[in-house]
């Protein structure tokens, strides 16, 4: 009985054996860890290959310095024309013209402090003199410089000789607000240059 039993498994074991496969099973690859590793690669090759072919900078050479060239000297200018009794524009008139007053006998008229009805029309007279070596004629005469002009308009002035003294009047209208009012004024040449002293008149409005 036993005897049977053995061969019974012996031959279910070479049975067993026989239909075995020759070859052992292998798990189907994974298609996704295949292209990745792929691509790792390709990236790779691509890199080393950049690398390679970079090309390297070359040194820049330093600019040298260059010689500056030095500004022309000015040549300084005169402040005359030909004439030298003529003064450049913008300048004053400190060379022909020039003129001067007393205090004591400036106001002709219209003391400082005389009172004004308001917009009243009144005239204020100066006398000056002439100290400069040229003589006054056409354009000359007074302007206005500062303080409250009221309207003022300047009388012509005729010729007036080195050293001869003349009267020169400007034509006011008092403001119509009470108070008090200073207007200055200064001589002026014919080219529109200013020269000498300002003079002044001073109102009260009330």
């Amino acid at each position: 009985m036993k005897l049977k039993l053995i061969i019974i498994t012996v031959t279910a074991g070479l049975i067993l054996a026989a239909c075995a496969p020759a070859t052992p099973i292998t798990s189907t690859p994974d298609v996704a860890a295949i292209r990745t590793s792929a691509a790792y690669t390709v990236v790779a090759e691509i890199t080393l290959t950049a690398a390679a072919f970079t090309p390297t900078p070359m040194p820049t050479e330093t600019p040298q310095p260059t010689n500056t060239p030095e500004p022309p000297t000015a040549t300084p200018t005169t402040a005359f024309a030909t004439d030298p009794t003529q003064v450049a524009l913008g300048t004053p008139a400190e060379v022909c013209d020039d003129m001067s007053f007393d205090p004591t006998t400036v106001d002709v008229t219209i003391l400082d402090g005389t009172a004004m009805t308001p917009g009243q029309d009144f005239v204020k007279t100066w006398k000056i003199k002439n100290t400069g070596p040229c003589t006054w004629g056409e354009g000359y005469g007074l302007i206005y410089i500062y303080g409250e002009k009221m309207s003022g308009q300047p009388v012509p002035i005729g010729l007036v000789e080195t050293g001869q003294e003349v009267e020169v009047s400007v034509n006011f209208k008092a403001p119509t607000a009470i108070g008090e009012y200073t207007s200055a004024w200064q001589m002026i040449n014919a080219a529109g240059l200013p020269f000498g002293k300002a003079v002044y008149v001073k109102i009260l409005v009330k």
